[in-house]
């Protein structure tokens, strides 16, 4: 089971993604995991870290990895349920902090989607939707964004469900029937 789950700064995303990662562990066993990649850069993103660590109970096992996507689910056992948050600042950090070209960037995507279903991870990603803004004015901004839409073409099309979050409701574009929304209250 691959998730997408977008929508715009503070909408809910994270808490709806976290909702259904935990249902989908309910449903399937194994462990939970919460794939950060989040760097603690400045006071308001500590703050945030902080806050989402406090948020999350004691079942949730912490992998943090601003680039190393990879490798932190080569951790993650088989059958296991992982929650990526967020794919927008990995994004941001793969092209602006070492972590390789663009075209690297969509093949690693693919290899995690592709390790996800062969090993039967159930997967949910977390990731911002950042083109309902004006559009940017800049070349390099605008970049980063067609580089993000292509990653999140690529999500949406091989995930099973995709869902966008406004204003805290969640909206199905691709449903899965795997769960309902009961089970995410």
């Amino acid at each position: 089971m691959i998730a997408f789950v977008s929508g715009g700064a503070r909408s809910g995303k994270s808490r709806h993604a976290e909702a259904l990662a935990c249902a989908l562990h309910a449903a399937r066993g194994g462990q939970r995991w919460y794939l950060a990649t989040a760097r603690a850069s400045d006071d308001e993103m500590t703050a945030r870290i902080a806050r989402h660590r406090r948020e999350r109970d004691d079942g949730w096992h912490t992998l943090e990895a601003p680039l190393a996507l990879e490798a932190a689910l080569a951790e993650v056992g088989e059958g296991d349920s992982v929650l990526l948050d967020c794919l927008t600042l990995w994004a941001s950090q793969w092209l602006y902090a070492g972590g390789g070209s663009e075209a690297e960037g969509e093949a690693l995507l693919a290899r995690l989607i592709e390790t996800a279903r062969g090993r039967d991870i159930a997967l949910v990603v977390v990731s911002n939707d950042l083109n309902e803004d004006l559009p940017p004015t800049d070349a390099e901004t605008w970049r980063y964004l067609a580089f993000l839409q292509r990653l999140h073409g690529r999500l949406a099309r091989e995930a099973d469900r995709v869902v966008e979050v406004v204003a805290g409701l969640p909206i199905d574009w691709k449903p899965a029937g795997e769960l309902d929304e009961e089970t995410l209250e």
